[in-house]
């Protein structure tokens, strides 16, 4: 039984030292060491031995099972070893060699714009909020005190997706939607896409972004609403610029205002960017009607506010002095690398 003790440990020993892999080693493992194993079946047989041969070769069985034990250990991370060798090879890399060159992207020169005018209106204490583009004719119209026979819809009665229901041709139904659920104070702006069946030109586009604000609280008074709008101006095309207001009509707003700035490109002298009026238009305001408010469960003998829309696509052509509108929309790579 000594020498078959011997001769599976040789056998086990040259086995391993032979294996390329844990599935062999495990294989070899089970072979000699598992529960119907060599080894185990040697200890088996001990019973046919005399009782005073069996505590020594039961010490030979355990000697034998612990050194193929250790070789079974060392040879698994010896094997661990050389595979993390290999791959640490394979995956060399060589830092002599020329970094592959990362073209960085930028912003559209409308999201800068957006980012700009956010920025200028958090720092006046506006919150920030936003409306579905695909609105209801209530929100879109007729709580903006448009009615359903009022001129003022002629122009943008337009992308009807369903009876009553459109794609919004203004962010003021984002104000609708703040003034039902927030009690005033309100200061808030809402930028966003707004759609209009306009023919496309240099000028105009059927998709167009705008950025509409909105105050209300008591006192609120026109002095208020020139201050914010002033302000504005000079941050986005500098501390020269003078702002003029001119009379107009908004049915949402009464009295309303058109608002102009002195022309960037020629100081308010006139040229071919102003054509030759020294003075660009850039948004409408006025202060809140009495009608919107109660539409939305104000008081307007208690509170008052002020609105203003402003085109930031027009903001963005006058400020970059981009003489087509047209291209903030076709993505040439020539044009917005200029930004």
């Amino acid at each position: 039984m000594k020498e078959k003790l011997q001769t599976i440990k040789a056998a086990a020993q040259n086995a391993l030292a032979a294996a390329d892999s844990e599935n062999i080693i495990e294989e070899l493992r089970v072979k000699y060491l598992g529960k119907k194993g060599e080894l185990t079946a040697i200890l088996k047989q001990m019973g046919s031995l005399s009782p005073e041969e069996r505590p020594a070769m039961g010490q030979l069985v355990n000697e034998a099972k612990q050194e193929l034990e250790t070789l079974i250990a060392e040879k698994k991370e010896a094997l661990k070893a050389k595979a993390t060798e290999l791959k640490l090879r394979a995956e060399t890399i060589d830092i002599t060699m020329p970094a592959k060159e990362i073209n960085a992207g930028g912003l559209h020169p409308l999201n800068i714009v957006i980012n700009d005018m956010i920025d200028i209106f958090q720092s006046m204490g506006f919150d920030v909020v936003d409306g579905p583009e695909v609105e209801t004719d209530y929100y879109n119209f007729k709580c903006l005190n448009v009615p359903e026979d009022h001129p003022a819809r002629d122009m943008q009665d337009t992308f009807y997706l369903a009876e009553n229901l459109l794609l919004r041709t203004q962010t003021s139904a984002a104000q609708i939607r703040t003034m039902e659920t927030r009690k005033p104070p309100i200061r808030v702006i809402c930028p966003g896409r707004v759609f209009r069946a306009d023919e496309v030109d240099a000028t105009h586009s059927p998709v167009f972004h705008q950025l509409e604000g909105l105050v209300v609280d008591r006192g609120i008074t026109m002095c208020d609403l020139k201050g914010v709008l002033e302000q504005f101006a000079r941050e986005i095309y500098g501390s020269d610029t003078k702002v003029r207001f001119r009379p107009s009509f908004f049915p949402f707003t009464e009295p309303s205002v058109e608002v102009d700035v002195s022309c960037s490109e020629c100081g308010g002298k006139g040229c071919r960017v102003c054509k030759g009026a020294g003075w660009i238009e850039i948004l409408g305001a006025g202060m809140v009607h009495p009608n919107v408010l109660r539409c939305c469960g104000i008081d307007p003998d208690v509170y008052s506010g002020f609105a203003f829309g402003i085109g930031i696509d027009r903001i963005t052509t006058t400020r970059y002095k981009i003489s087509d509108i047209r291209l903030l929309f076709e993505n040439d790579k020539r044009f917005l690398e200029q930004f």
